[in-house]
């Protein structure tokens, strides 16, 4: 495989991105199905690399497809919304409704980018590509985690 086919269909996400209406959407739900099936028992420690490595690939990644395709966020470019996903979930109880609810409220802090998560796209290249979704995903953690603590109580 070509290294710009590798890179397109890692930075589209097994190509999800060319969705012709929300591809951010349809990144992210692939994302949940992945983290559903292949995350049940991650350690700590797997959940420190799995969320290192998965940025450092999608902040390069989108980096050089924006570069290519000559777009400053392009929209098939959805490896951001994985890792903003898996910090919404990351180190949270395993179970299909985590996973179904830390999409919609990644979705949610997504699209409506709360302050100062909308200031972070002006960073350049692959860094702001990637770090709104980062920031957003901290959010939904903040808030998940809270619902779990609640809960617990």
């Amino acid at each position: 495989m070509a290294v710009g086919t590798a890179r397109r269909t890692i930075g589209t996400v097994l190509f999800t991105g060319y969705a012709p209406i929300a591809s951010g959407t349809a990144g992210s739900a692939v994302a949940a199905v992945g983290y559903y099936y292949l995350c049940a028992s991650l350690s700590s420690a797997e959940w420190v690399i799995l969320l290192g490595v998965v940025f450092v690939v999608a902040v390069y990644t989108a980096g050089a497809l924006s570069t290519e395709w000559r777009e400053e966020d392009p929209s098939r470019v959805v490896i951001d919304e994985v890792a903003g996903y898996l910090v919404t979930v990351a180190f949270l109880p395993h179970s299909f409704w985590m996973a179904f609810g830390g999409f919609l409220v990644f979705r949610v802090l997504d699209i409506v980018k709360p302050v100062p998560v909308r200031r972070l796209e002006g960073l350049s290249g692959g860094w702001g590509i990637v770090l709104d979704d980062v920031a957003a995903g901290m959010y939904g953690q903040i808030l998940l985690r809270s619902v779990v603590v609640l809960m617990a109580w």
